[in-house]
């Protein structure tokens, strides 16, 4: 549509009080098409991404829009990170934790996913002590709140393991990154996703750390079960076998 033609519409809806509600409507409608940022859902997510840029500068009235605005920018963050749009990325993640503080409160598990969302974006332009503080944050409440071994809980320590990891705290992060692979394994299984994607990152930190040997035979254990259960095409699987690949030439190079 013309920015003309939009601009005529916008005027009429307001001149006749429906602004608000076609507003509404708009946010409803993408809110329940628009998914998670899973890698199943890429497809959807990409050909609905525009019109979700496209609402981050609404301006509602409506609880129930503001609500499922929030939880919509929360999904686009995901999407945006997932894609690599960095600025989006961040823009989402910062406004939908920033009104879903007004309405849900520090505590909420709204609040606490939009919090955990923000602090990866800040992880990922390479501000760690913000990242960790809200980390930190977001670990101790859902420790509090839904106990040490929930899922949820275990995504926040691995998240800071990661900062601590990127900042060179290997030791810190190893002893994070143990917790939550022997927790998942206990919890979830040995061979569910999340259990291997943290048999993945610590690979990376004993690598890191300084024990290559360790590291190879975990990330191949890793990979192996990845291609099983996710497939060979899948990013996390295709990621690890490049890296798989690249530490065991490096290491026959050095023996060599």
């Amino acid at each position: 549509m013309h920015r003309l033609v939009q601009l005529t519409v916008r005027t009429w809806l307001k001149t006749h009080s429906q602004l608000e509600y076609w507003k509404g409507q708009f946010i409803e409608k993408l809110f329940s098409e628009f998914p998670t940022g899973q890698y199943e859902n890429w497809e959807k997510c990409r050909s609905l991404f525009p019109h979700v840029k496209g609402a981050v500068s609404q301006r509602l009235e409506s609880q129930v829009s503001i609500q499922q605005w929030t939880e919509l920018l929360y999904r686009g963050a995901w999407y945006a990170q997932e894609s690599g749009y960095i600025t989006e990325f961040r823009e989402m993640a910062s406004k939908s934790r920033k009104y879903r503080l007004k309405i849900f409160g520090e505590e909420s598990e709204e609040t606490l996913n939009s919090t955990a969302i923000l602090a990866e974006a800040y992880s990922l332009e390479g501000w760690w002590e913000k990242a960790e503080r809200l980390e930190v944050q977001v670990m101790e409440t859902r420790k509090t709140k839904l106990g040490a071994d929930h899922p949820n809980t275990l995504t926040s320590m691995a998240n800071l393991a990661s900062t601590y990891w990127n900042q060179g705290r290997w030791e810190e992060a190893e002893q994070l990154e143990v917790q939550v692979m022997e927790t998942r394994k206990t919890k979830l299984g040995a061979d569910h996703p999340s259990t291997l994607i943290s048999m993945a990152n610590l690979a990376f930190t004993l690598k890191s750390s300084g024990r290559p040997s360790e590291a190879i035979d975990l990330l191949r254990a890793c990979v192996s079960k990845q291609q099983r259960i996710l497939g060979p095409g899948h990013p996390g699987a295709m990621s690890n076998s490049d890296t798989l690949l690249a530490w065991e030439t490096r290491d026959l190079a050095i023996e060599a």
